[in-house]
């Protein structure tokens, strides 16, 4: 079944796979970027993605995208959400850090819920709409001394849950992916573990590829993806 699939975070890292893995199962994508341009001379130069400037901290920008959407391919079917940042804000934090708190939920949290809200009647109408939420374990457990970043993505759990809620007798199916260390530019600038032996960002994107081939009754609403043992 090909699909009109909307991506956020789609330059580089997690986002950028899920996007060509998705273009090459014959989906038509949107792509939310910062910078358009940067999908130029790469896979997803393609007349079947349509590049359109995005900001996730931005609320204005949530209906631009879905409306360039809907102009381009008559509406949107399914919804992922790879946008996100990272602040290493811990729970003791200076003066001054309150602005990194700010922009974590801003961008993690509510960019999201502003997009679903905007892309939620075409969710709706089409009868079999599907959202992914790149939320993280992060959103499950915290380890270390961060706490603006997981605080962040306990909220945007709880945010997939109520979409969950909102969606289901309208055949709207939801999933929360968590990955713990996936082979980013992210996850290396804050993790030891090397670069090998983290998930590896096409395989995660298979996954999520796969999700939007089952049918309402099998898609499940939370996929742990952890490359560590965690006790």
């Amino acid at each position: 079944m090909s699909r009109t699939v909307l991506i956020t975070g789609a330059s580089r890292g997690i986002g950028r796979a899920v996007a060509e893995n998705c273009l090459a199962e014959g989906h038509r994508l949107c792509l939310g970027l910062r910078d358009p341009a940067a999908v130029k001379g790469t896979l997803l130069d393609s007349a079947h993605v349509l590049p359109v400037a995005y900001d996730a901290g931005q609320p204005e920008q949530a209906m631009s995208l879905v409306d360039a959407a809907t102009s381009w391919a008559g509406g949107v079917d399914a919804l992922i959400h790879c946008a996100g940042i990272l602040h290493r804000t811990p729970l003791l934090f200076e003066d001054g850090q309150e602005a990194e708190l700010e922009e974590l939920w801003q961008v993690n949290v509510m960019g999201p819920w502003w997009l679903t809200r905007a892309a939620w009647p075409h969710l709706r109408s089409c009868g079999h709409g599907r959202i992914q939420v790149l939320v993280s374990m992060s959103g499950k457990r915290v380890k270390g001394r961060m706490a603006g970043y997981p605080v962040s993505k306990f909220g945007l759990m709880a945010l997939c849950q109520s979409m969950r809620n909102e969606g289901f007798d309208h055949g709207i199916r939801v999933t929360a992916i968590c990955p713990s260390w996936v082979n980013t530019a992210m996850a290396l600038s804050v993790s030891s573990v090397p670069a090998e032996s983290m998930t590896q960002p096409r395989d995660l994107a298979r996954l999520m590829g796969r999700l939007l081939e089952l049918p309402d009754a099998a898609v499940p609403f939370e996929i742990a993806v952890n490359c560590a043992l965690e006790t």
